[in-house]
């Protein structure tokens, strides 16, 4: 089934009211007509670690959330988007627990990798590991098997822990291959109609590379999980975060992206007032794009927009969100920070406050969303124009808590009293209804203080005029009439 090019939602199942059943509830009850696209339901399986992302298995449901039941009953509404984490698996799973247990003699010691999978004495070169992009001080964890008494070293990309949380699958391994078989049968038994390959990046460890994005092997894999979700009726959305030629050519193979440019340079772009670099960048991107400008990690920096912004704006840009309270993530590795050591890999904080509860200034980063071409997602936080939540960051210790927070039913009822959640919610559902979106889309001339883009279908036409100076956002068009509407964001 095609992905629709209608607005989605992102969300956590247990986000909004508490879970899946309360998530159903929600979306029939305020946005019926509003995720005409689905919803992307955030890993809501058991996991040991990093709020869903890592994983024990993906046959069942965290109890606390709900059942698959659940999931199938938002499925007859909404199409639903999940989460695979195909580079890993948790520490506390059935498999690598068996493996603890067992050592090499366990039935599933092949789905992971030792470190004499890479270095043939097992012993990491200083030379290689000084080429890795890394996540963590180290890309392997120690771990005592119980059977033996002996240590094995495992990679492991992820995790704040040591020994983490999240142990890397060999996905050379046949095993491996028949293991994420499995989750995908059981993905299209219960109705997930998009499955997103998350940290798909990271999958090929090879010797004398930075083990991200490792070509041509990484499409090789690519090829034989398509294969598989396209004999399923499934999508497929590879998540990586790289230098934008690294998603272009993803693109040019046919997958769906992700547009993580388009939230640093509509942020840059009210920022400073000028137009110059977003709308070079609108005129060059591919269209087979899912576009967003929030999530539940932070603003994408490095090395998302390196070669298309430069660094003395972007250090301008992350001092006035920290000012504003945002938090910062950073790049770990020396060889992979940008010029003159800027190292900032993520904003953390709402898009909300990071363009300081300016309702004219976030309608109208809505609205660019929207216009530039692709599938919108809008996480449920920026949805309900949330704010930082500095209390959630204190009490985890997790600095991206400050864009997680947990909405009751209450408050719920009390954000979508807010004048600018209710603009938004206009203006998703006139993304949604207004046929020139499936059209041709334009960049067209403007001063650099203004934004102007354009689609056109047939006889329907709509143009977004985003003036730079007022944040104020109107768009024209043409309604069934072919009368000129101007509707004011």
């Amino acid at each position: 089934m095609p992905v629709k090019n209608k607005v989605q939602l992102i969300t956590y199942p247990d986000s909004l009211g508490g879970d899946l059943k309360s998530l159903r509830n929600v979306l029939l009850q305020h946005f019926s007509d509003v995720f005409k696209g689905g919803v992307h339901i955030l890993p809501p399986f058991p996991s040991s670690g990093d709020r869903g992302f890592a994983p024990l298995n993906y046959l069942e449901i965290e109890p606390s959330f709900g059942t698959w039941e659940d999931i199938k009953a938002i499925g007859e509404n909404f199409d639903v988007l999940v989460d695979l984490m195909v580079n890993h698996i948790s520490r506390q799973s059935e498999y690598f627990q068996d493996f603890l247990k067992n050592g090499r003699k366990s039935e599933y010691a092949d789905i992971f990798i030792t470190l004499d999978k890479i270095w043939k004495d097992g012993k990491p070169a200083k030379e290689d590991l000084e080429n890795i992009f890394l996540r963590r001080p180290k890309p392997y964890s120690t771990f005592k098997i119980e059977a033996t008494g002996k240590y094995e070293n495992i990679w492991t990309t992820f995790g704040r822990e040591d020994p983490s949380e999240q142990i890397d699958l060999d996905v050379k391994s046949e095993k491996a291959k028949n293991l994420l078989k499995e989750f995908f049968v059981n993905f299209s038994k219960n109705n997930i109609k998009t499955v997103r390959l998350d940290a798909i990046g990271y999958v090929i460890k090879k010797l004398g590379t930075s083990c991200f994005f490792v070509e041509p092997e990484i499409y090789d894999f690519l090829d034989w999980i398509k294969s598989l979700a396209d004999s399923l009726n499934m999508e497929l959305l590879p998540e990586v975060h790289a230098e934008y030629t690294t998603q272009f050519k993803l693109a040019e193979r046919g997958f769906w992206i992700y547009d993580f440019i388009l939230p640093y340079a509509i942020l840059e772009m009210l920022t400073n007032k000028s137009s110059e670099r977003i709308t070079e960048y609108l005129k060059i991107r591919p269209c087979k794009q899912f576009t967003m400008l929030d999530c539940h990690d932070g603003i994408p920096v490095l090395p998302d927009v390196e070669g298309l912004f430069n660094v003395s704006d972007a250090r301008k840009v992350v001092e006035i969100c920290v000012e504003r309270g945002s938090n910062l993530s950073r790049i770990i590795g020396e060889d992979h920070k940008g010029e003159d050591g800027f190292d900032v890999h993520q904003i953390g904080g709402t898009y909300y406050s990071v363009l300081n509860a300016d309702d004219d200034a976030y309608l109208a980063a809505r609205a660019v969303q929207f216009f530039a071409p692709g599938v919108p997602q809008v996480y449920y936080v920026g949805l309900l124009a949330g704010e930082n939540d500095y209390d959630s960051v204190e009490k985890t210790g997790e600095i991206r808590e400050i864009n997680r927070h947990n909405f009751t039913s209450e408050e719920i009822e009390d954000s979508l009293q807010k004048v600018v959640v209710q603009r938004l919610l206009k203006l998703i559902r006139f993304r949604n209804e207004y046929p020139a979106f499936d059209g041709e889309f334009k960049v067209l001339d403007s001063s650099k203080t203004e934004v102007h883009l354009s689609w056109q279908k047939e006889d329907k036409q709509c143009t977004l005029f985003v003036n730079l100076e007022t944040k104020k956002s109107v768009i024209e068009y043409l309604d069934e009439n072919l009368r000129v509407v101007h509707y004011t964001v």
